[in-house]
């Protein structure tokens, strides 16, 4: 008998319902922000990957894990009588220690149920842009955010981190994907790992 398919599984999320939580470390555990942003970019992180070759193996290489870098979060709101992203931005600028840990939550339509929390941790503010003023229309002033983090972790509504359901990665294990590494010239470098996945 097949299993019935997880209807959060088969449609992908809408885009328009979120929250951005921005708490100062070491301050307080209230939220530094309080106004609501209509746009979010830059969740992301590469990786680099390192490619080496094998002596004599001339139809292959061999790619291995390499550091990941990650992206810098831009933000947009109205603006309103509530400085406090300026406010952490000037403090920034005396106390370089100041830091703040980011939230990222992805609501479904009925904006109750979550769907995915994105973690960012060690926050820095890079860039505050004053709205554009213009004079002939009667647009919303609009202030620009960016900051930078240094890790982004993916939280599952159950509570499980990303790697936790479903995919499974074991070092050492007897059948998998062998990948062997060997350099000599006058001395050597040999190595191998075993990778299982499922």
């Amino acid at each position: 008998m097949a299993n019935p398919i997880d209807e959060t599984v088969r449609y992908p999320f809408n885009a328009f319902n979120f929250a951005v939580e921005i708490v100062l470390k070491d301050r307080s555990a209230a939220p530094l922000c309080s106004a609501a942003f209509s746009d979010c970019d830059g969740l992301d992180m590469t990786m680099e990957v390192k490619t080496i070759r094998q002596g004599g193996d001339n139809g292959r290489q061999i790619r291995l894990v390499g550091p990941v870098t990650y992206g810098t979060v831009t933000l947009k709101r109205g603006m309103t009588a509530s400085f406090d992203l300026w406010d952490w931005f000037a403090a920034v600028r005396t106390d370089a220690r100041l830091r703040a840990d980011a939230t990222v939550t992805v609501f479904a339509p009925d904006g109750q149920t979550e769907r995915v929390r994105f973690h960012l941790s060690r926050c820095l503010p890079v860039k505050l842009k004053a709205p554009t003023l213009s004079g002939k229309d009667g647009m919303i002033a609009v202030e620009e955010f960016q900051m930078v983090y240094e890790t982004l972790e993916i939280k599952r509504p159950d509570g499980a981190e990303a790697g936790e359901g479903g995919l499974s990665v074991g070092f050492g294990a007897a059948a998998g994907l062998q990948v062997g590494l060997s350099v000599s010239a006058g001395g050597g470098v040999g190595g191998s790992a075993e990778i299982t996945i499922g």
